[in-house]
């Protein structure tokens, strides 16, 4: 369904660069006002991930700043700020992010290696300069979470991934997220050999349509190759789905996407609407920058159809 612009990654790694020497990959992108705002997750020679921050107006050459906007700063993400998912809320910006730290915050159980992982929110004014709300959940393995751009019966909506299902939350204020406003929607597919039958994680903020919250999502079977797909959500009541694809509409094709750092992989954290058409930009192999796209109504007829 979704077609690339190029052959080639439209961002790539700046090998003279200290942070982003070796990966730039899984980016959080706005459009606004005619620009393309990107926040990416770039590694470099300490191999600590760290949100870099460009700019385009086409979606394909890009202008990026010097320095990464948004930086560890102690042992709760000191091994690294994973995979944005940005979403702008009347006039802030929010980032959704997992860190990857070394400490774990007190009365939490370590979830990797002494440490853990946090999904985090965070939030600016500008978006460069960041600052952190705090956690959604902690002492659990979770990510993939994301906002809703907009608020639902009043309250903040959030997907997030309690393994191996995908979840949603409610706040009020975006700092407390009340376990018992949290339900799981969907996971991997019980039966069949189907692509996503090993787990499924979200991708990018939900589209909003008359015909529910279009979601892009990703999966994997025993092959461990990552692919993109799509699920239909209730506006009123995102735990209902209306339906969800069994086809998917994106894979791993290019060399790059085949061969990265980590192979088969195409990973989306963003696909802001332009006019009628949906701009996926994805990682391929952890490693480099893509971006596909495809008209919003040939989505929604295939998670209707398919």
């Amino acid at each position: 369904m979704f077609k690339r612009v190029s052959h080639q990654p439209v961002f790539m790694p700046k090998p003279t660069s200290l942070w982003e020497t070796y990966n730039v990959f899984n980016p959080a992108v706005i459009y606004e006002q005619g620009l393309f705002k990107m926040w990416y997750r770039a590694q470099g020679l300490d191999w600590i991930s760290r949100i870099g921050y460009a700019v385009s107006d086409d979606g394909i050459h890009w202008n990026r700043m010097d320095q990464p906007v948004f930086d560890i700063s102690d042992g709760l993400d000191s091994r690294g700020l994973e995979d944005p998912r940005v979403v702008k809320l009347n006039d802030t910006y929010y980032m959704c992010y997992t860190a990857y730290g070394s400490e774990v915050v007190e009365g939490a159980n370590p979830t990797h290696d002494s440490g853990g992982i946090m999904p985090m929110i965070a939030k600016s004014e500008n978006g460069i300069q960041w600052e952190k709300i705090g956690p959604v959940i902690t002492g659990e393995d979770n990510k993939d979470h994301l906002l809703f751009p907009r608020q639902i019966g009043g309250r903040y909506a959030l997907l997030h991934r309690r393994w191996p299902n995908i979840w949603l939350a409610y706040s009020e204020d975006m700092i407390n997220w009340p376990e018992e406003w949290m339900a799981p929607i969907y996971g991997p597919r019980s039966e069949g050999e189907g692509w996503d039958v090993k787990s499924v994680g979200s991708n990018g903020t939900p589209i909003e349509t008359e015909h529910g919250w279009l979601q892009i999502n990703h999966g994997y079977n025993d092959d461990h190759i990552y692919r993109m797909g799509l699920a239909l959500l209730d506006l009123d009541d995102p735990t209902k789905v209306i339906r969800r694809s069994t086809g998917f509409v994106f894979s791993p094709k290019e060399l790059w996407e085949i061969r990265g750092d980590v192979p088969n992989v195409v990973f989306s954290c963003a696909n802001p609407v332009v006019g009628d058409t949906v701009y996926l930009f994805y990682a391929g192999g952890d490693h480099a920058i893509g971006l596909a796209k495809c008209k919003l109504d040939d989505l929604i007829d295939f998670v209707l159809t398919n």
